[in-house]
């Protein structure tokens, strides 16, 4: 799991359904933004995607690729290939996203009432078939509990337990989600002119477009 300021792999892609195909290694030169988002997650289309779509324009003829890469972690039944490819040829949405967009009346007869410009793909969703690892708790663990060593050992079994209680329970990995130790969506990742990550913002409203400006000024 590749942490700040550690070379960029590859992203796992099943299919790109807008946009030109490419991979990291094929933009070094550039700045990568790439916003990780679920088609059934209403804070995405309120919050990250319109504020990738102004960064888009904002800094339009800059050495910036900006790429939308659709996951799913949970409610794998919407979060499918299947509705990404409505959501970018028609605009609908499903799920939560429709019912919370509408009440804000921020749909069009049922559509999004915005069009993301850039390419959009989708992550790599395959089926777990061989248990829990215990390589895969370590990573929980320093993902989401950096004072994990100094609790107590009996708050240590307490989340190493749930953690594997969950992992039992999970269907799929997404493998590009879970290759950059993402914590939900929506999430941006900046990638500097080197391929070297530099940010991996988890939410809306972070400052998204000065951190691209800086990225572009070195």
């Amino acid at each position: 799991m590749p942490a700040v300021n550690e070379p960029a792999p590859n992203l796992h892609v099943a299919e790109w359904v807008q946009g030109n195909p490419s991979n990291i290694d094929e933009e070094v030169g550039k700045v990568i933004l790439i916003e990780v988002f679920q088609v059934n997650c209403p804070g995405c289309f309120i919050g990250g995607l319109p504020e990738v779509i102004q960064a888009y324009m904002t800094f339009k003829g800059k050495p910036l690729t900006v790429w939308g890469l659709a996951t799913a972690f949970e409610d794998y039944h919407l979060n499918t290939l299947g509705n990404l490819k409505k959501l970018v040829d028609t605009g609908e949405v499903v799920g939560e996203t429709m019912a919370m967009l509408s009440e804000r009346d921020m749909l069009s007869m049922g559509r999004l009432q915005y069009f993301m410009p850039f390419p959009i793909a989708m992550d790599q969703v395959v089926k777990r078939t061989d248990g829990v690892k215990e390589s895969e708790i370590k990573q929980w663990i320093e993902r989401d509990f950096p004072d994990f060593k100094e609790m107590s050992g009996l708050h240590q079994k307490q989340i190493e337990m749930q953690i594997r209680e969950y992992l039992k329970k999970k269907e799929f990995n997404a493998l590009t989600f879970d290759q950059y130790g993402l914590k939900g969506t929506p999430s941006s990742i900046l990638i500097d002119k080197n391929g070297v990550i530099r940010h991996k913002l988890f939410g809306s409203n972070l400052g998204l477009e000065k951190h691209i400006e800086q990225l572009l000024d070195e």
